[in-house]
């Protein structure tokens, strides 16, 4: 069974594979519980009742299974999954202040000077501004102009990262010393647990096509491994 998938160039997401509570069977018998009912096994039945209660978004049943991932991504990413976590109740109560079944730590620079890794855009991986919209991606940018890109974005994270180690050489305070780093291509690692209905709720946002794409690579990786352990169960409430 996998338990890792590697994403962009230096990043992955990792499902804890001994913290999976629960598998397809699980929502089938929460569900069930209303009528003082239980399934043994999973069949044709159990997955209509799956397909009902996410069609018709009868989505309690699914809270009661979690996973657990790590992941290593660019900040950039990992501040657009924050919002899964802070501002967000699932898909039902947007204007929460936290879903209570969600949860999120990630390595502090503030603490540690583990080392300094940046994503790296391709020459062929550079996007145009799109027309008519205030955001995402249009069409490739040429490949001389994203060979030039590339550079620039690579003496830029030397410099950043040459005068944060010159300023912890100098005695800076590490938690002061990385405002030298550039932010959004920086590496951070986190832990992230939710319910099997947060999982779902952020794969059918970030696996749609106007998901900017870094994400969307990330999400894609979340719902293989995901799929391992809860295949009828995610195909009933992701629909994208």
């Amino acid at each position: 069974m996998e338990t890792k998938v590697n994403v962009l160039d230096k990043g992955y997401v990792k499902l804890e594979t001994n913290n999976v509570m629960g598998d397809d069977l699980s929502p089938v018998n929460d569900a069930k519980v209303s009528f003082d009912r239980e399934s043994d096994e999973f069949g044709d039945k159990e997955g209509r009742l799956l397909d009902f209660l996410g069609r018709e978004g009868h989505t309690s049943p699914f809270r009661h299974s979690f996973l657990k991932f790590e992941i290593h991504a660019p900040l950039m990413v990992a501040r657009q999954w924050w919002k899964y976590v802070i501002g967000s109740d699932h898909a039902e109560q947007p204007l929460r202040n936290q879903d209570p079944h969600e949860a999120w730590n990630e390595s502090s620079r503030r603490y540690v000077t583990e080392s300094v890794e940046f994503y790296i855009v391709e020459a062929d991986e550079w996007r145009s501004a799109p027309e008519n919209r205030k955001q995402g991606s249009g069409e490739p940018l040429p490949l001389e102009q994203g060979e030039k890109l590339t550079e620039e974005l690579i003496r830029n994270y030397e410099e950043g990262h040459r005068r944060y180690q010159e300023a912890i050489e100098a005695g800076v305070a590490v938690e002061q010393a990385r405002l030298f780093l550039p932010a959004y291509g920086l590496y951070v690692r986190w832990r992230w647990a939710g319910s099997l209905q947060g999982v779902c709720h952020f794969l059918n946002q970030r696996l749609a096509g106007d998901a900017q794409s870094e994400i969307r690579e990330y999400a894609e990786a979340v719902h293989t491994l995901s799929k391992q352990h809860f295949p009828n169960a995610i195909d009933a409430l992701v629909r994208n």
